[in-house]
């Protein structure tokens, strides 16, 4: 029992922060979805406050569940670090997500200058609940769930099916490169229902630029996971929204 008291309280210290982004989210969702789907929500839960609920819950589960299996799943891998501040790791944080929001900004002048609904999402995003969920889904729920627990239970499995004869310190980094591909494409997939509802229906632009921004950007966090920590993949994904949205707010 001893051994899943870490995990067990790293997962209880995610329960406020991923209610918190749940309910955020819950109520962003509600300002950017049509009304013909806000009212069928209505009609099907029963109010705009339950569903905002359910949305907060549902991501405290998630952030729970993933929490405590991803912990216990990079531990056994060597992922798993202790967080705390360490100058090298913050210095390199620090400067992918200043680069990375920048590049990340350049969608709106890129994409939005020939996919009219970029454009306007971007306009209509600047939001406090937008900021909010962003942020805190984004940031933190998002990578425990993609990065910590996804990608780490790909790697435990392509460890002990094909590479089963390497003890722990001694796992191929290919393990990781392969579990990082498929999570930071589960990531991109996993954003095109979202851009389905913002831009009206999918083209082949919209999907390519769905999982070259998202896809992309996915590798980068399971890159910062794999070498830093979880924390600092937290940290870049949450100050990429971050960057991007003062670059919007000053430029737009």
């Amino acid at each position: 029992m001893t051994k899943f008291k870490k995990p067990l309280l790293f997962a209880l210290c995610l329960l406020p922060i991923a209610l918190v982004a749940g309910v955020f989210t819950g109520i962003y969702q509600i300002e950017m979805l049509p009304e013909e789907m806000v009212a069928e929500a209505i009609a099907e839960i029963g109010s705009l406050e339950l569903l905002v609920v359910i949305t907060g819950i549902q991501a405290a589960g998630y952030a729970f569940v993933c929490g405590l299996f991803g912990y216990i799943f990079a531990n056994k891998l060597g992922l798993w670090r202790t967080i705390r501040v360490e100058k090298k790791s913050l210095v390199t944080t620090l400067v992918i997500s200043l680069v990375g929001g920048i590049i990340f900004s350049l969608d709106y002048w890129i994409f939005g200058s020939f996919i009219e609904p970029v454009k306007e999402s971007y306009v209509a995003d600047i939001t406090a609940s937008n900021v909010i969920a962003s942020v805190l889904y984004g940031g933190i729920v998002e990578e425990v769930m993609l990065r910590l627990f996804f990608m780490s239970l790909i790697a435990l499995i392509v460890w002990k099916l094909f590479y089963k004869k390497y003890d722990k310190e001694n796992i191929p980094s290919s393990v990781f490169v392969i579990a990082n591909i498929i999570a930071a494409l589960l990531f991109a997939a996993a954003h095109l229902p979202a851009t389905v509802v913002l831009s009206g229906g999918l083209t082949p632009w919209i999907v390519f630029r769905c999982f070259l921004l998202n896809g992309g950007f996915g590798l980068v966090f399971g890159w910062l996971y794999r070498k830093h920590g979880i924390a600092y993949a937290m940290l870049a994904h949450a100050l990429f929204h971050i960057v991007s949205k003062i670059i919007w707010l000053i430029f737009i």
